[in-house]
């Protein structure tokens, strides 16, 4: 196995005895036959989980989408949330609060840095359009305090849902 990857390495087509076995069926850890062993269960799927804990590695760093890494109040969002999010922020700013954004690609495995800038805001609200799985996830992986704001009308986000948001959440802080 390539130690990076944990990749079993792949026999060219036609070798006598280097047959490889794709399907549902588990794999021997270090053949590749089919395999019923319970340890070897065990051994593989915490292979599979390995695989996908290192694609870390590979993840950029989480970045802030606008304003400050740090400080009062950050609203994060992924997918189709962004564009609200970024017009709630940037008039939030102009009106003078402390609140960035933050907009996650990647969300398994999260980017290896997320939870400390996370932890570097007072309070986070996670906007959601649907029922909080993200703000789930984040509260799950890092017991994170965050807040959840949730909407599934089929309509996006108004800007000024957001930036109310933004104000109450900031208010609560004082």
């Amino acid at each position: 196995r390539d130690p990076e990857t944990l990749a079993r390495v792949w026999a060219k087509p036609g070798t006598p005895e280097l047959m490889h076995r794709i399907g549902g069926i588990e794999k021997d850890y270090d053949s590749g036959h089919i395999s019923y062993d319970a340890d070897n269960h065990q051994k593989m799927t915490n292979v599979r989980r390995a695989k996908i804990d290192n694609i870390a590695h590979d993840i950029p760093l989480q970045e802030v989408s606008q304003g400050t890494e740090g400080g009062k109040l950050a609203v994060v969002g992924w997918g189709s949330t962004y564009g609200s999010i970024h017009q709630a922020v940037k008039k939030a700013r102009k009106d003078g609060l402390d609140v960035s954004h933050i907009h996650i690609r990647h969300i398994w495995p999260l980017p290896r840095n997320l939870e400390a800038l996370l932890n570097s805001y007072d309070k986070v609200i996670v906007a959601e359009m649907n029922v909080g799985q993200l703000n789930t996830l984040l509260r799950s992986q890092y017991l994170l305090d965050s807040v959840l704001l949730s909407k599934v009308s089929g309509q996006p986000f108004k800007i000024a849902e957001i930036h109310k948001a933004i104000v109450e959440n900031l208010g609560d802080l004082k």
